[in-house]
């Protein structure tokens, strides 16, 4: 709620974007791959300045050991845009259930985790570019399998941005 409070009544421009990544998240001792979309929306409280809502739905394919997972990611920010890019950072929430691995236990977890968000994208042709973000989260609680592990997630593919004045 404190964070709408930073978005202006009056706003210079809103942008669309969305776009598929490849990636990894490190959750506990095992590093797993992920494969998802994202979209978010933009606000141009300014030419520069930006605050953008962002959620990132990061599936975790059942070609590795411990099976399918999901780790869905959503996040406010407040960042800096050019003419061909824009860089954001902000806290952000998660919901998960995927495998994981402790220290002397694997098994599934499920849960709700709090963390930071940065992300940056860069558009090499007009509205199509690459986009890379990275999110910090706690994860585990009182999981037998994660007692209180941060969870790492970075992911980098293609985006497509809509523009509006």
């Amino acid at each position: 709620m404190v964070a709408l409070a930073l978005v202006p009544a009056q706003v210079e421009a809103a942008e669309l974007s969305t776009g598929v990544g490849v990636g990894w998240i490190q959750a506990g001792t095992a590093r797993r791959l992920t494969v998802g979309p994202n979209a978010g929306i933009s606000w141009h409280i300014t030419r520069e300045l930006l605050f953008r809502v962002h959620d990132l739905c990061s599936v975790v394919p059942p070609i590795q050991i411990g099976g399918a997972g999901v780790y869905n990611h959503t996040s406010v920010a407040v960042g800096y845009a050019w003419k061909s890019g824009d860089v954001s950072a902000g806290p952000s929430a998660a919901i998960y259930f995927m495998p994981a691995c402790g220290s002397a236990l694997c098994g599934r977890v499920a849960g709700m985790a709090v963390g930071a968000h940065a992300q940056a994208n860069a558009y090499v042709a007009g509205p199509l570019g690459v986009s890379v973000s990275a999110n910090v989260d706690w994860v585990g609680g009182s999981s037998l399998v994660l007692p209180g592990h941060l969870s790492v997630l970075v992911v980098a593919g293609p985006v497509l941005r809509w523009g509006a004045k």
